[in-house]
């Protein structure tokens, strides 16, 4: 197995089984402990493990926790409006598109509200603040109303996505790592996420700095599935050459 490979396969290995010791790394993956050595330092040294006696485990300090709407939204704000802007842009008249909830996607309302779009969200706080604007076509995902996050997910008949013809989805995460991919902490709303990711022609990954090489409970899409990954501070080389390598474009608001 080429080295590339195996450390994959080590990565999934350890998330699934959250500790893992050197001897059973050894022997699954029918290699010496001096390779096993060097493969597990170069996770670690990506921030998603950690060592501990005897072997491996899940970095817990890099998972993000399901947070209230209010406590993350307070939290670089001046990042998430910039980023709202710079995803605005790409928003043309007569788009039909699918606005995340998160505390960074809900300030696309400030910069699309003069425009001809026709909105499809799971966002309470969106649909609200979008009810003056008239030339937002407002669609609602519907679904369990998930209260920490003011969003819905969980819809009784997830076909009812398949319907609309979504030109671009502007995705929020509460964490965004190469091992792990787009995460999520919210259960109630990964399968929504996931659906409009595959349903939609392209897809914007908007986060912050402080999303990167963390995660949340759940993954709802590989990070090769994003188009475009905007966020307010341009990320390290390793997520550079993984964007250039996977047709992704970084975009960074200024």
């Amino acid at each position: 197995m080429i080295k590339d490979k195996r450390i994959n396969k080590i990565e999934e290995y350890i998330i699934k089984h959250k500790s893992v010791s050197l001897d059973e790394l050894m022997n699954v993956f029918n290699v010496s402990k001096n390779t096993i050595r060097r493969d597990v330092q170069e996770l670690v040294e990506k921030g998603d493990f950690k060592k501990v006696y005897g072997g491996v485990a899940v970095n817990d300090d890099k998972r993000a926790k399901l947070e209230s709407f209010h406590d993350r939204r307070v939290r670089n704000q001046t990042e998430k409006e910039m980023i709202g802007e710079a995803a605005a842009n790409y928003v043309q008249d007569g788009d039909i598109i699918f606005i995340d909830s998160g505390t960074t996607t809900i300030e696309l309302i400030e910069y699309i509200n003069n425009k001809q779009v026709t909105v499809i969200t799971n966002s309470l706080d969106f649909i609200v603040r979008a009810l003056p604007f008239e030339n937002l076509n407002v669609i609602t995902a519907g679904g369990i109303l998930e209260r920490k996050t003011n969003a819905f997910g969980i819809l009784k008949y997830m076909d009812i996505l398949n319907a609309y013809n979504i030109n671009k989805a502007f995705m929020a995460s509460t964490g965004v790592s190469l091992s792990n991919g787009v995460t999520n902490s919210s259960p109630l709303e990964s399968e929504l996420k996931a659906s409009i990711v595959n349903r939609s022609s392209e897809v914007f990954l908007l986060v912050d700095h402080d999303k990167f090489d963390k995660y949340g409970l759940m993954t709802y899409c590989g990070l090769d599935k994003i188009d475009y990954l905007v966020t307010d501070t341009m990320p390290n080389e390793i997520y550079q050459n993984y964007a250039q390598k996977n047709n992704i474009q970084l975009i960074v608001a200024e």
